[in-house]
């Protein structure tokens, strides 16, 4: 096409307005830039979640009712009535230490940091909590909870551990022994395992899952009221004295406060009101429904009759295996570690138990050690990386890392405290009080 010469002089003079003009507004442009990155407003601080915090609130007073008044029925109706105040008072009184201990040192040594010890032992920072706030958040960004409300919710954790070791040595220990015994204790092997597992320790860096205790708790636990009964040696009577559990009324409802307090602790430990919270509910109810049934049926064939000792019982292995677990797997894994968890445990806690002779009490370790090992092994085969993304990580040999280190470190721990408390006070009170009975001889009580 030819174009008029006039018109080709107006169009180029028009393109070289419109390049100058293209330049001037590149050149502001790039001018303004930077000022409008400066004045770019700030991100918003983290504000507190009022819904995480409704549900923590809740889960932190589900867990509390787990060892009062949970535990303290389910051991109390347990023991012989000779003995039941004072296997009660131990629950109670361990509350009330813990959380004393907790306030003072327990939660700074678990979750403050330790510098250049903190792959194994917080520091000593929040000693009685200081520098924590009304409005100091726990988890910004994420949880965005109250501190305050953090603490305590892991104080419950805290207070419920030691009370499960008690059930390994009931109606034999000392009860000045056993305050000195769980105040140690407290601070030498919870507070630092809470830390290796949780609190940005070595253990949690390596990969082990534990969504709500299985270790820091159960295999905790379990571990140290092996060692406690070992120690201890056997109940006066033992082998030849009937020691049948004089109310198992008692234990049923403390079992059954122990169940439905645990949705705290498996779905509380999420931190927060979202749909894993509500996977690890849906885990607990599945495990713990499928182990009890399983322990039952166990005994049934065995034993040939079906005793409400053992579905309760069966109850609590599936409770405490599915702890590690809860918010790793899906339902279906939940309900084979329940199954899993019911015949193991029965079998540990009727049959291992004789065949090596140790008296525990009312199965501390044959439920919640081996329990609780079972449920971290089973968390490493069945995580499943839809419920959970750190569930693709998730292997048996972690667990089986995390599993060894706790072992052995309970292990150890709890057998030097003990010989201390034995220099100290002794451990058992005589012969001759032990066979009239804890209540009277050690706190002069009894139940008409």
């Amino acid at each position: 096409m030819n174009i008029p010469s006039p018109l080709k002089t107006t169009g180029r003079a028009a393109a070289s307005l419109a390049l100058v003009a293209m330049s001037t507004v590149a050149a502001i442009a790039q001018e303004a830039a930077p000022a409008a990155t400066a004045a770019a407003p700030a991100a918003p601080a983290p504000a507190l979640d009022t819904g995480n915090t409704a549900w923590m609130l809740t889960s932190t007073a589900l867990v509390l009712m787990m060892t009062i008044p949970g535990l303290a029925l389910f051991y109390g109706g347990m023991v012989r009535k000779k003995n039941v105040l004072a296997t009660i008072m131990q629950s109670f009184a361990i509350t009330c230490l813990v959380t004393v201990l907790w306030f003072m040192f327990g939660y700074s040594l678990a979750f403050s940091d330790g510098g250049a010890t903190n792959a194994y032992l917080g520091g000593f920072s929040k000693f009685f909590h200081h520098g924590i706030t009304v409005s100091t958040l726990w988890a910004p960004g994420v949880a965005n909870i109250p501190e305050f409300v953090f603490s305590m919710f892991q104080m419950t954790f805290a207070i419920i551990t030691p009370a499960l070791i008690a059930g390994a040595f009931a109606e034999r220990m000392k009860f000045s022994a056993l305050l000195i015994f769980m105040g140690l204790w407290l601070v030498f092997v919870y507070a630092p395992i809470a830390h290796w597992v949780w609190g940005g320790g070595f253990l949690g860096s390596a990969g082990v899952l534990d969504f709500a205790g299985g270790t820091v708790v159960h295999i905790n636990a379990g571990v140290a009221g092996l060692v406690c009964a070992l120690v201890l040696g056997k109940r006066e009577g033992y082998g030849t004295t009937n020691m049948a559990p004089h109310n198992l009324v008692y234990s049923v409802i403390g079992a059954s406060l122990l169940w439905v307090g645990w949705f705290g602790f498996n779905a509380g430990s999420e931190l927060a009101a979202d749909g894993l919270a509500g996977a690890a509910m849906m885990n607990t109810q599945v495990a713990t429904a499928a182990a009890a049934l399983a322990w039952m049926f166990a005994e049934w064939i065995v034993a040939k009759k079906p005793s409400v000792l053992g579905i309760i019982s069966g109850a609590v292995a599936g409770l405490v295996a599915v702890t590690p677990a809860s918010g790793f797997v899906n339902p279906t894994g939940a309900f084979i570690i329940g199954i899993i968890a019911g015949v193991v445990c029965y079998l540990s806690a009727v049959k291992l138990k004789h065949a090596f002779g140790y008296d525990d009490s009312l199965d501390a370790f044959g439920v919640h050690g081996v329990g609780g090992i079972v449920g971290a092994l089973l968390t490493g085969a069945l995580a499943d990386p839809a419920i959970n993304a750190l569930g693709k990580d998730a292997s048996v040999g972690k667990q089986l890392y995390g599993i060894a280190f706790t072992i052995l470190w309970t292990a150890i721990a709890t057998f030097v405290i003990l010989y201390i408390v034995k220099a100290l006070v002794g451990l058992r009170p005589s012969t001759q009080e032990e066979v009239e009975g804890l209540d009277v001889t050690q706190h002069g009580e009894v139940v008409p």
